[in-house]
């Protein structure tokens, strides 16, 4: 039983360190090509000196084969033709080519091998990339059904305090009529659950247009015309180019790049309106903050309209 159990947790062991090399086997292989390549350079250095060695015995063995062949005899005394020239000549290359294939062969090999492992290496990330792509895909399309329906079901707002974390709230808010009186009026707007901006709660893409971004002012109508602006320069862009990137949208709002927004983005194709939307909206959605109920402050979160990745449909030239 003991020795069962010992079996079992050995081929356990064993499964978890091949599992590591399987995930790691990109980089293993990368780092293997790349030695490989430093060592075979080497290996060919010190080839290249040991062939000074071979290039001069065979200079040697031509310089008495061509002497023989002056004199017609041989050093041993023996006649000495000129097939016999021919012969030797032959054999002396012969054996001088299989010197040099002795002495590069190991570099060679080796250089092939390591450059093998390089393509290898290249070949699996790709085939990792194509299947997270596919995922994605499917993901996407899961969670836009998913909207649809409670959508559907619930309805627009509902879906919006859902997706992004809100909640409508009930304020009191102090207002100065037309004759210059202050009176206390009720408003109702939607306010975020829980303290501070924590990005898991909203759309991976998704950013918050709040205080302490730079270009952020307590004039609400300033906020929008500025996003309203930067969404025009975008759309700009896009139909100029074809193609647009989720980071070159943060560059332009002064928000920090991320990787999925390197690969992700809009194409605009008005002959193929399956690729998107032929624009970029930035999903603004007003929400309010602050502490203090009568004087909250407008912010917008920014939920970007991407169709996904796009690298292979650039790549691929689809889109045109």
């Amino acid at each position: 039983m003991k020795k069962n159990e010992i079996m079992k947790s050995v081929g356990l062991t064993f499964n978890k360190i091949g599992f590591q090399i399987q995930k790691k086997s990109p980089e293993l292989l990368v780092a293997a090509g790349i030695a490989g390549v430093v060592v075979s350079a080497v290996m060919a250095c010190k080839a290249t000196i040991k062939a000074s060695e071979v290039a001069e015995e065979t200079k040697d063995t031509i310089d008495e084969i061509h002497e023989a062949e002056a004199n017609g005899i041989t050093k041993a005394g023996k006649d000495y033709s000129a097939e016999d020239t021919k012969k030797d000549l032959t054999t002396a290359y012969i054996q001088t080519g299989v010197k040099y294939a002795k002495l590069y062969a190991p570099s060679v090999i080796l250089g092939v091998a390591s450059i093998t492992c390089i393509v290898a290496s290249h070949r699996v990330l790709k085939k990792r990339n194509i299947a997270l792509a596919a995922a994605y895909t499917t993901l996407d399309k899961s969670f836009k059904d998913y909207r649809g329906r409670v959508m559907e079901r619930f309805g627009e707002q509902v879906e919006k305090e859902l997706r992004y974390n809100i909640k409508a709230k009930e304020i009191k808010k102090t207002v100065v009529d037309e004759n210059g009186k202050k009176e206390k009026v009720k408003e109702v707007v939607d306010v975020p659950v829980g303290d501070g901006w924590d990005p898991a709660q909203y759309s991976p893409y998704a950013r918050r247009f709040d205080e302490v971004h730079p270009q952020w002012t307590r004039n609400p109508e300033m906020n929008l015309y500025y996003l309203k602006a930067r969404q025009a320069q975008a759309t700009d862009m896009l139909k100029a180019r074809g193609h647009l990137f989720l980071n070159e949208v943060y560059d332009m709002l002064n928000f920090p790049r991320t990787k999925a927004g390197a690969v992700v983005g809009w194409l605009y194709d008005p002959k193929h309106p399956e690729m998107g939307d032929p624009y970029v909206d930035f999903g603004m959605y007003e929400i309010q903050e602050g502490d203090d109920l009568e004087n909250y402050t407008k912010s917008y979160i920014l939920d970007f309209n991407v169709v996904g990745d796009i690298t292979d449909d650039i790549a691929d030239h689809q889109y045109i």
